[in-house]
């Protein structure tokens, strides 16, 4: 199969390209789909790993402590609503800030605890290693289009260290048969 385009003289040599170029891509997408399917496998298991009997508990009490910072919020909203049916002169800021400051908290309440740092880590590490698998396939991709990857790269780096190596040490042992025929 011609994999360069400067070989492509005819239909034949494009229509074969083509036909990998596609097959290529083919099987990028499905490992790409393959990839998305077990990360939401992972995602689900790590969800139930994470939500164990304590941390559930922990779970539920932060959400408990973030329902009572609403529920605070909305009832200093409804006492300033009634200062202001009194007469008071209320800034509308002032509503505003309280349920800015009952978000802080409630946020606060619910991201500080185990459960919340048990999903958070372990979601982490489910998109690291979907990255990893992605970061394959397209090196895979890249690799079956005719494309340097890399890992090619990189490989070529240290064959090309080692060469030197052995060049130096070869010219090493030239200089000192050169020495001795003096």
């Amino acid at each position: 199969m011609a994999n360069d385009i400067s070989d492509m003289t005819d239909a034949t040599n494009m229509e074969s390209f083509f036909e990998q170029l596609s097959e290529t891509y083919s099987e990028a997408f499905k490992r790409n789909l393959d990839a998305q399917a077990a990360f939401a496998d992972q995602w689900m298991e790590s969800m139930e790993e994470a939500m164990s009997e304590e941390r559930l508990d922990d779970a539920s009490e932060g959400a408990v402590r973030a329902y009572e910072a609403w529920m605070d919020a909305a009832e200093s909203s409804f006492e300033r609503v009634g200062d202001a049916l009194e007469g008071e002169d209320v800034d509308p800021e002032e509503f505003r800030d309280i349920w800015f400051n009952a978000a802080n908290r409630a946020f606060k309440e619910s991201m500080s605890t185990t459960a919340f740092a048990a999903a958070t880590g372990q979601n982490v590490e489910d998109v690291l290693d979907l990255q990893a698998q992605m970061n394959e396939a397209a090196q895979d991709t890249l690799h079956g289009m005719g494309f340097a990857t890399t890992g090619d790269v990189r490989e070529v780096g240290e064959r090309l260290v080692e060469i030197e190596r052995r060049q130096h040490a070869i010219e090493e042992k030239l200089d000192k048969l050169l020495e001795q025929e003096e």
